[in-house]
């Protein structure tokens, strides 16, 4: 029995017919916990099979879990929806104030369905639910911009958080972003060609909700704990002084960063674009998500001078993290920490994913190199490496379309290169962009087996910097190593528990926390439970046609040594027969 019966709360909204009504769905909640368990159910029974992703039909699913509100760290939101960039299972992972907005407004998840006629944007302050005109904000490119006229327009008191589209989202980027709080994102996949496709600019959720705990005592005594765990922890300290951009220079030091389209893994300008250099020279503040501790968030204070006005400066406030350091940094050689801020702001305001764009941009950098466009398709755009404003103009002309070249390079690298050549170095794994770890054959075998194909999966990164050169185990074993802490990531992102806390969250910790809000479950319990979603989530893929045996391997990935020597192509195929014989697919 959940301990608030508030979060089996379903709210299904209708765009077509501006209609609402809110289910109880306790059974969902208690077989799957929350998060991407829920979301996984809903998404199997909400999109019909082989329905086309930016169609009415495809729905949008926002889920969170019981320990949101309650613990530290657990304060993701989960969105899934089917891909515009994949054609298969989309799910993204958001922080900031989402996941409580959510729960404070006494919902476990949220389902839009259909298409509006008119731009609108939802306003969900507890159980008043409205259809804004958002006609006037439509046509504004800048997300950030949309976002601060519509917080003015909606005053509303307690928790609240604004999810919305820039200019990418609205013209159908496969891989637009949707932004929340200026600085967190569901980032990958094209949540927001979704809500363009719908002509939904943006959702405003806010509650003032209450949870009430039947044993306070115990209540306070887990959360002391998990709460002094996450503040001790190295790798807590680590997040907080640094953030993610520390990767970049053990990384590079390792020969894993991927450089100029990955024909390099080191990278000769790393230490001006490290954290360090970030830390050192741009720092402006750092900021936490919701009920977190430990302020991962570092925004990076970039000071220009006027154009016209001499004595007059602008101060923009960027935030950076490793991977948009990656994909805009090292990936298109840019060693100027300014430019690449600029790139990155010019990214966040688009609302697009950094990663893809980043990957994008240096396969037709190269593919432009080799011949395969010319500057009539680029419009006379010479991309060069490490030239910033000359990927800040193609950025634009992804957005706008005005050509078949950059209405190409809107739907990803693997659909560019399906076209103009260049496959062996178009660097996307099952539709998806690859991120920023060339350390071994695990990162590879992890994204491309990735129930989503993204490296927070399944951690294959992960696995190889713990091993050796000459200590490669048999492909079988780590498949399934790679397998099991999927399997276990389920149960996180049902909890919505945020991945860099993993370690906080051990099963015997993760047990007593749900027993607190009312889930009585052992550590077996919780191991099927992982092992179910999981399927839920490769029944989905299956059902819309996904097949391991049509993606493809870039050559360009063995062609480049990694820390772990270059990587073997057997190997990895062998890696990939073993994870169909786990999954009985073959």
């Amino acid at each position: 029995m959940l301990a608030d019966d508030t979060l089996a709360n379903v709210l299904y909204i209708d765009l077509t017919k501006k209609s609402y009504k809110v289910v109880r769905r306790a059974e969902l909640f208690d077989k799957y916990l929350g998060g991407a368990g829920v979301a996984a159910q809903l998404l199997l029974e909400e999109c019909p099979e082989k329905v086309e992703a930016c169609s009415p039909e495809n729905p949008i699913i926002f889920a969170v879990g019981p320990l949101t509100g309650l613990y530290p760290l657990a304060s993701k939101t989960v969105a899934m929806f089917k891909s515009p960039h994949t054609g298969n299972l989309g799910e993204s992972h958001c922080g900031g104030r989402s996941a409580v907005a959510i729960r404070m407004a006494g919902y476990g998840a949220i389902v839009i369905r259909g298409a509006s006629d008119i731009p609108v944007y939802l306003s969900i302050h507890g159980n008043q639910i409205h259809f804004r005109d958002a006609s006037s904000i439509w046509g504004m490119h800048n997300s950030i911009t949309a976002g601060r006229i519509i917080r003015e327009a909606e005053p509303h008191a307690g928790f609240r958080t604004i999810m919305r589209i820039g200019g990418a989202g609205e013209r159908l980027v496969s891989y637009a972003c949707v932004t929340t709080e200026t600085y967190r994102h569901f980032g990958r996949l094209g949540l927001g060609a979704v809500f363009g496709s719908k002509k939904l600019k943006a959702v405003v959720i806010s509650g003032k909700h209450s949870l009430v705990m039947p044993d306070m005592k115990e209540y306070r005594r887990v959360y002391d704990e998990i709460f002094e765990s996450a503040t001790s922890s190295v790798i807590m300290k680590k997040y907080h002084d640094l953030g993610t951009a520390e990767n970049v220079l053990p990384l590079n030091q390792a020969g894993g960063l991927p450089t100029r389209n990955l024909q390099q893994a080191r990278f000769e300008g790393a230490e001006k674009i490290s954290g360090e250099a970030f830390a050192g020279n741009y720092l402006g503040r750092r900021l936490a998500c919701s009920h977190c501790p430990v302020g991962c968030i570092h925004i990076g204070a970039l000071r220009e001078p006027h154009p016209a006005e001499p004595y007059f400066y602008k101060t923009s406030m960027i935030s950076y993290d490793y991977e948009p350091i990656y994909a805009l940094g090292s990936m298109l050689g840019i060693a100027e920490a300014g430019g690449l801020l600029k790139l990155i702001d010019l990214v966040e305001v688009l609302g697009l994913d950094a990663m893809s764009t980043g990957v994008i941009l240096a396969w037709a950098t190269e593919a432009q190199e080799r011949k395969l466009v010319s500057l009539k398709e680029t419009m006379e755009v010479k991309l060069s490496w490490g030239d910033c404003a000359s990927y800040m103009e193609a950025i634009r002309l992804i957005v706008e379309q005005p050509n078949a070249f950059y209405r190409a390079l809107a739907r990803g690298a693997d659909h560019a290169s399906h076209i103009y050549g260049g496959r062996d170095f178009a660097l996307s794994f099952g539709g998806n962009e690859m991120p920023g770890y060339h350390t071994g054959p695990g990162a590879y075998a992890g994204i491309l087996i990735g129930a989503r194909h993204s490296h927070l999966d399944n951690a294959g990164y992960s696995f190889d910097q713990k091993l050796a050169v000459d200590n490669l185990p048999e492909p079988m074993d780590m498949i399934s190593s790679l397998l099991k802490e999927e399997q276990w990531r389920q149960v996180l992102s049902s909890l919505v528990i945020c991945f860099f806390a993993r370690g906080v969250y051990p099963a015997d910790v993760t047990i007593r926390a749900l027993q607190t809000a009312g889930f009585n479950l052992s550590s077996g319990d919780l191991l099927r439970i992982g092992r179910d979603i999981h399927a839920n989530k490769y029944k989905f893929k299956l059902r819309e046609g996904f097949d391991l045996d049509l993606q493809a391997l870039p050559k360009r990935i063995f062609e480049t040594g990694t820390p772990l020597g270059n990587i073997d192509e057997k190997y990895l195929s062998d890696a990939l027969i073993s994870f169909k014989k786990l999954m009985g697919f073959s």
